[in-house]
């Protein structure tokens, strides 16, 4: 990682191996209700900001698709057809053994994180990445991954929480640090665990230093668009 995304992030002062456990921890606990936990945290709007992310792939016969740090499935399945190899990819098994009990009947699952891709080099068509790169402990070397494993013309697309309208921030964070830790206490039982995801949401690079990052990874016709007045953003990138 780069001096300048570890400063960006605020790492710079922790220890990989110690945030990485902290990751792992954080969603073993919460696998049982994550879902559930998404729904109520967005009111449903992460479904519609997944829809959008399934017609941009816009998934061909023959291609093989990759969601990275895909966990219970919920993208991948919609990615998913008889016709293609999809592949749910996360780190996390308690995530997606979730996710096969909730049916992932055209979807493969291969444990693995984003830093060290278990993926030959030029071999996936499409990566998709939700709400999961800002939990990786080295974001410049999962960039780098998976611009490594996409074929030459493959595409990343990274759906990630982002640098909301100046107007709406101030209401946003109030929901965010007051009500989203306390519906993980209610919920999910953990609401340490949401804690720190509030706090990677806030650490995370808006959508102009995204875009940089990307480009700094070898990304080109690197773009963004927003998703309900910049709480969320698609970032999408090709390899050249």
């Amino acid at each position: 990682m780069s001096d300048r995304l570890s400063n960006t992030f605020g790492y710079e002062q922790v220890d990989p191996k110690e945030r990485q456990q902290r990751i792992r921890r954080v969603f073993r606990a919460v696998a049982p209700r994550y879902d559930l936990m998404n729904d109520l945290m967005s009111m449903g709007i992460h479904r519609l900001w997944k829809r959008s992310v399934v017609r941009e792939v816009a998934a061909q016969p023959g291609q093989v698709i990759v969601d990275l740090a895909g966990g219970t499935g919920d993208l991948a399945r919609q990615l998913a057809g008889p016709d293609r190899t999809v592949i749910d990819l996360d780190p996390s098994v308690e995530m997606m053994a979730e996710g096969r009990r909730k049916g992932l009947d055209e979807v493969a699952c291969l444990a693995g994180a984003g830093e060290a891709l278990p993926l030959a080099d030029a071999s996936v068509d499409t990566l998709t990445i939700a709400f999961g790169i800002r939990n990786t402990t080295h974001m410049g070397t999962t960039l780098r991954e998976i611009h490594r494993v996409l074929k030459p013309g493959g595409r990343m697309l990274c759906l990630e929480f982002s640098k909301v309208w100046a107007p709406l921030r101030p209401f946003y964070n109030l929901y965010s640090y007051a009500v989203i830790p306390r519906l993980g206490a209610a919920v999910a039982r953990e609401p340490e665990a949401y804690t720190y995801l509030v706090e990677s949401i806030r650490r995370f690079p808006d959508q102009e230093q995204m875009k940089s990052h990307m480009e700094e990874a070898g990304f080109t016709d690197v773009r963004y668009r927003n998703f309900s007045l910049g709480i969320a953003c698609l970032h999408i990138g090709r390899k050249p």
